[in-house]
């Protein structure tokens, strides 16, 4: 009987620590940029994600993997002619690099729900690694009885070392703020 109650808890102990696949809630998530213009003001913009997602089988996150997508074309910064410019072969080059994608390769965790998540970034047919600070917002449960986790990363790359723009730094920085925040809805 002993035997049967330890591989039953075994058994149960190994779902629970199945690896869950969350699926962004779009309407809730964006990725952000900030750039200095002229050397003396910031220009805000934000692209939409297309696709996301997380596998994580623990509760803390420690082991999370993250996917996501977003669509270079969507770029605003409130400023149509602006907007334009970017996706032009001048930046961005949306019509031969229509996306912009991050893969996580690993998180550690520094402090309660602070992160450090690295992974490749891959803008404009380029992928170099990065790493961001990730913060757990926290968790919920939704009106469908679905668990929610709220996530925001940061950090701040280069554009010149993935081949973004050709202005000269004192015309568009070449320091770029990144700010993603997203809502994570578990399958």
């Amino acid at each position: 009987m002993k035997k049967i109650l330890f591989a039953i808890a075994l058994l149960s102990c190994g779902l629970s620590a199945q690896a869950q696949k969350w699926n962004v809630d779009k309407s809730h998530s964006k990725v952000g940029f900030s750039v200095v213009h002229l050397s003396i003001s910031d220009v805000e913009g934000a692209f939409k994600i297309t696709e996301a997602t997380m596998i994580s089988a623990k509760d803390d996150f420690t082991d999370a993997k993250f996917n996501i997508v977003a669509d270079v074309n969507t770029v605003f910064t409130d400023n149509e002619r602006r907007d334009t410019h970017l996706k032009s072969p001048d930046f961005f080059d949306a019509a031969k690099f229509p996306t912009l994608t991050f893969a996580s390769k690993s998180i550690s965790k520094v402090a309660d729900r602070k992160y450090k998540l690295a992974g490749d970034l891959t803008m404009h047919g380029v992928t170099k690694p990065v790493t961001l600070d990730l913060v757990l917002n926290g968790t919920t449960t939704n009106r469908q009885g679905k668990k929610v986790a709220g996530f925001k990363a940061s950090g701040a790359i280069n554009r010149t070392a993935w081949g973004v723009g050709t202005m000269p730094a004192a015309m568009v920085g070449e320091d770029i703020e990144l700010r993603a925040s997203g809502e994570f809805i578990q399958e």
